[in-house]
């Protein structure tokens, strides 16, 4: 169980470090829902919505961006790769405990919806990571993949720390994209990979 953050806001800080990395930004902007929005954006406010949370208890956060940009600077070919050698720096500059990748999917098939989590393959901490924040959004988010899965992801691979992709929902679901956009659903989503973070690192 993860307590009220008032309820834990007592707990002496820890040296424990997190990178949040919000998924995609600048001109790429991820997948796109029918109202129009873009995942680099909703994956920029959950991020930050996470962050808030942790630094109540201490944790000491390091977000790859901030800004709607993305990080490749001038925008030419190969801008992707630049972006994601940039996301690459950080964590290896940042030296984490974990990383955690925030993202929302897209399926062809609408029906498609439920959030999950892929983590670092061949990495049994990242897998207890990913198997108690999953556990937790079966819990307390709708119709939430029942089992975390293995993710080939480069920011998953492209260092040795342990981390996690979250993927929050489909925007490609009508459904899931009304909860997607809402704060109120964010912030429900925000709170439980923190609390999957808060049960891995033991600060119940």
């Amino acid at each position: 169980v993860c307590y009220k953050v008032q309820a834990v806001s007592y707990v002496p800080a820890p040296n424990f470090r997190v990178v949040l990395d919000a998924g995609h930004g600048g001109i790429d902007g991820g997948s796109q829902g029918k109202s129009g929005v873009y995942e680099r954006d909703i994956n920029l406010l959950v991020t930050n919505k996470i962050e808030k949370l942790l630094k109540t208890i201490g944790i000491d956060v390091v977000q790859t961006r901030r800004t709607e940009d993305g990080l490749y600077g001038t925008f030419a070919s190969g801008f992707k790769m630049r972006d994601m050698k940039a996301r690459k720096a950080i964590i290896q500059q940042a030296k984490p405990d974990i990383v955690v990748s925030v993202h929302m999917n897209f399926y062809a098939n609408s029906s498609a919806r439920g959030a999950q989590v892929f983590y670092k393959p061949n990495s049994e901490i990242s897998k207890e990571l990913a198997m108690i924040m999953q556990e937790l959004f079966v819990k307390h988010l709708p119709q939430a993949r029942k089992t975390p899965s293995v993710g080939d992801f480069y920011m998953l691979t492209c260092t040795n720390t342990p981390g996690v992709l979250v993927e929050c929902g489909y925007l490609s679901n009508p459904e899931e994209e009304k909860l997607l956009i809402s704060n109120d659903y964010q912030e429900k989503v925000a709170y439980q990979i923190f609390c999957g973070i808060v049960g891995y690192f033991n600060l119940k």
